[in-house]
């Protein structure tokens, strides 16, 4: 089977955040394809088999199957635009997550996805502990988000892993609001075996909302501020949804060779 490697939420190459794309004719045993996961290393790596008119698609990390995730599945339309159906302007994807919707847009590609609900919870000595410097504010749904006084907080912090496994949610973000773009951010995944992704796409379905309220905006520019960072334009909609916007790149395409039966 073919695997390629995208960067998404980036225009250039060895930048943004990167994912695996592997698209087969049929499953493999979902033990070979954690094996591959960890083979890759990366902080996603997607599996895609065709079903009707429409992809069924599954996350990876190094360390379990997620449930959703923004980058992989950014990368993942842009194969399938690209190689696949060329003459489509949109893809459907079945996930663990219901019918996700991806289409062409005009610069790059509109993820249609769903909004994250979060409740403010009290800022505990934990998270300061774990970041280094106390959150202002935190809130909780899926993940954990800590907002914190200005953008050079977020970009300096060197948080604790192994503290943070301890704070609540699935992954731990970090978010203020930014100087050029509405807000920064990053992402900590240490319960799923990733010490940082690079760009959380799944995370600013929670992090863009949150902006948006505040700021009064009907559409967020984020910057995630990892060492390669990247871009995501993000609109919340009133019926519980969200469009993340992002664009992607091709840096290779490879051939597997394993057997993932084996």
């Amino acid at each position: 089977m073919k695997q390629y490697l995208v960067d998404a939420f980036t225009d250039r190459p060895f930048s943004g955040n990167p994912a695996a794309v592997c698209v087969m004719d049929s499953w493999p045993q979902e033990e070979g394809m954690m094996r591959l996961a960890m083979e890759n290393n990366l902080s996603e790596t997607a599996f895609l088999v065709r079903e009707g008119d429409a992809w069924h698609l599954r996350w990876f990390t190094p360390g379990t199957e997620v449930n959703l995730c923004g980058h992989a599945t950014l990368a993942s339309a842009f194969v399938i635009l690209n190689y696949y159906t060329k003459d489509s302007d949109r893809v459907q994807f079945m996930t663990r997550s219901g019918l996700l919707t991806v289409r062409r847009a005009e610069n790059g590609y509109e993820m249609d996805f769903p909004s994250g609900e979060m409740t403010e919870i009290p800022v505990t000595d934990d998270m300061e502990r774990a970041f280094g410097v106390r959150p202002v504010k935190a809130m909780l749904g899926m993940d954990l988000v800590c907002v914190f006084e200005n953008e050079g907080q977020v970009r300096c912090l060197q948080p604790d892993q192994a503290l943070l496994t301890a704070l609540p949610g699935r992954i731990q973000n970090v978010t203020a609001r930014g100087k050029e773009a509405d807000c920064v951010s990053r992402s900590f995944c240490p319960k799923l075996a990733i010490p940082e992704d690079p760009v959380c796409g799944s995370a600013h379905c929670q992090i863009a909302p949150y902006w948006a309220q505040v700021l009064g905006k009907k559409e967020i520019r984020a910057c995630q501020a990892s060492r390669r960072g990247g871009a995501l334009r993000c609109v919340p909609k009133s019926d519980g949804r969200i469009a993340i916007c992002g664009e992607a790149v091709l840096v290779a395409v490879s051939e597997i060779m394993a057997d993932l039966n084996g």
